[in-house]
C-alpha cells in the first residue's frame, strides 16, 4: 500500500520566511511538516509556495492525490489582497473540489474562511499573543473529533491580529473565546471538509519565542510589556519551557494548563484531523 501523502501549503512570502528564521525559528512550513511526519511517520510530506511570485502550483488533479492539506500561518492580512493573497485563495478554491480533507492554522482559518466566501477583518480588541486564553469548545465543539482528548477549556500559543467576521454558509462554530468569537471551526466546501483554527497548535515553545523576537519591540509598543527587558524574560520563559516543559514555577507564573504544556495534548487537533479525517477518507478513496 503506497505511504499516505500529505501537503503543506506556506502562506508566508518568502521575505517573512527569512526574517522568522533570522530571529532563531524556521519556516512555517518546515515546523508543520516536521509535526506532520512524528504524527504519521509513514506518510510523505510536500510543501508549496503559493505566495511566492512565479510559484508552480497544484493543479485539482495533483492535490487529489494528497491525502490531506495542511496551511500555515502567516504574516500577511486577506484585506489587503495582492497576488501573494489572491493566488492562495485560489488554490484553496481548487483544493475544495477536490475533496481532499484540509486543515488550517491561524491564517489557514482565515483563507479558507474567505476562500468559501466568509470575512476577515482586523480585529478590534487588537492583537492575541502568546497564549490564547480560557478557549472554550462550543456545543458544537462539546462532541466534535477535533477536540478527542482535549478539555473543554484551554490555552493555546497563538498569535494574531486578525479575526474571522463572518463565517462561511454552513459553518460550524466549534470554539471561542473573550478576544476572538470564531476560534475553531468546520465546514464543507464543495466536495471537501474544512477544519480550521485560529491559534497554533503545531507551535512548540521555541518558535513562540522566535516569534516574540521578530516582533520585539511592538509588543511593548502596544502594551503587552512595560520595558523590553520584561519582554525578554518572558522570551527567555519559552525557551526554558521548551526545555523543560514541566518546570513547575514556570507553569505557575504563565497560568498555562496542559493542554499547552503537554505536546500530545497542544498537538491534539492536528493529530485529531489525521485520525479522524485524512485517514478514513484516504480508505475510501483506496476502496474506491
Amino acid at each position: 500500500m503506497p505511504a499516505p501523502r500529505l501537503l503543506v501549503v506556506e502562506g508566508n512570502v518568502a521575505e517573512a520566511r527569512a526574517r522568522q528564521v533570522e530571529f532563531g525559528g524556521e519556516a512555517a512550513s518546515e515546523g508543520y511538516a516536521r509535526l506532520l511526519r512524528e504524527i504519521a511517520p509513514t506518510a510523505a510530506v510536500d510543501i508549496c509556495y503559493p505566495a511566492d511570485p512565479g510559484a508552480n502550483l497544484p493543479d485539482g488533479a495533483s492535490l487529489e492525490g494528497y491525502d490531506g492539506i495542511a496551511i500555515t500561518g502567516s504574516s500577511l492580512n486577506i484585506y489587503n489582497g495582492g497576488v501573494a493573497v489572491e493566488q492562495q485563495i485560489d488554490l484553496m478554491r481548487t483544493a475544495f473540489d477536490t475533496g481532499t480533507p484540509i486543515f488550517g492554522s491561524c491564517w489557514g482559518l482565515q483563507l479558507l474562511t474567505t476562500a468559501a466566501g466568509g470575512v476577515v477583518r482586523r480585529n478590534p480588541r487588537g492583537r492575541e499573543v502568546g497564549f490564547g486564553r480560557r478557549i472554550q469548545v462550543t456545543e458544537h465543539g462539546r462532541d466534535h473529533t477535533m477536540f478527542a482528548g482535549k478539555p473543554p477549556v484551554f490555552e493555546a500559543m497563538t498569535v494574531h491580529l486578525d479575526e474571522v467576521e463572518t463565517l462561511p454558509e454552513g459553518a460550524k462554530l466549534l470554539a471561542t473565546n473573550d478576544h476572538s468569537q470564531v476560534q475553531a471551526i468546520e465546514f464543507v466546501a464543495g466536495k471537501s471538509t474544512a477544519w480550521g483554527v485560529q491559534y497554533h497548535p503545531e507551535y512548540p515553545f521555541r518558535e513562540m519565542a522566535a516569534i516574540f523576537r521578530r516582533l520585539s519591540p511592538s509588543l511593548v509598543v502596544e502594551g503587552f510589556f512595560r520595558d523590553e527587558d520584561e519582554e525578554a524574560n518572558f522570551i527567555g520563559d519559552l525557551e526554558a519551557l521548551e526545555r523543560d516543559p514541566g518546570n513547575a514555577a514556570l507553569i505557575w507564573r504563565h497560568g498555562v494548563d496542559g493542554a499547552v504544556i503537554s505536546k500530545d495534548l497542544r498537538t491534539a487537533e492536528i493529530r485529531n484531523w489525521i485520525t479522524h479525517q485524512v485517514l478514513p477518507e484516504r480508505a475510501k478513496r483506496l476502496r474506491g
